[in-house]
């Protein structure tokens, strides 16, 4: 039985081998064939892949919006691959199976310790990768409104100071013609 078994995996793996889709090698049509990638995330992956090739999953779920840990899993098992290598969490399907066995017992455990040494890997590279990239664009977005408002403010000192310079002007010409104009009332005293 545990030789089916093993040859059942052993055949299972080497599907998957075949159907692989490499992220950083596929066109638009061989990334949309994968289960769960559709056009729209086919065009984000080619168009971030021209930026450069993703380096490992990680790379591709930071840089790619719309995959995440969840969605990267799904995709490992409809056959995505970056680098050749599949998603770190898609292999737990296989380990339920090996448990059942009374034998395979040992592998077990190392199956478990290797999934421990895994995903703590990932998740701290992955996790402030992210909360600074969310910082950065909040902070990007306050600078943006403060540079905002700074220039309506410049605005409405330019539009203040040249309708003070209009009236003051305004008021230089009033004068100049009272000074121009001959003084009917000096000579009305006179009389």
């Amino acid at each position: 039985m545990l030789k089916k078994l093993l040859t059942f995996l052993v055949m299972m793996y080497a599907a998957l081998s075949f159907a692989a889709v490499d992220v950083n090698k596929a066109t638009a049509a061989d990334l949309d064939s994968v289960k769960g990638i559709g056009p729209a995330i086919a065009g984000k992956i080619i168009d971030e892949r021209k930026n450069g090739n993703f380096k490992d999953w990680n790379d591709l779920i930071t840089r790619v919006k719309g995959i995440g840990e969840t969605n990267a899993a799904k995709l490992s098992e409809g056959g995505l691959t970056v680098g050749g290598a599949s998603f770190k969490g898609a292999a737990p399907a296989a380990a339920p199976a090996a448990k059942k066995e009374d034998k395979p017992a040992a592998a077990a455990p190392a199956a478990t310790t290797a999934k421990k040494d895994e995903k703590p890997a990932a998740k701290p590279e992955a996790a402030p990768a992210a909360k600074e990239e969310k910082k950065d664009a909040k902070a990007e977005a306050k600078a943006k409104k403060e540079a905002e408002k700074k220039a309506k403010e410049d605005a409405k000192a330019e539009k203040k100071a040249a309708k003070e310079a209009k009236a003051e002007k305004k008021d230089d010409k009033k004068d100049d013609k009272k000074a121009a104009e001959p003084k009917p009332a000096a000579s009305a005293a006179k009389k």
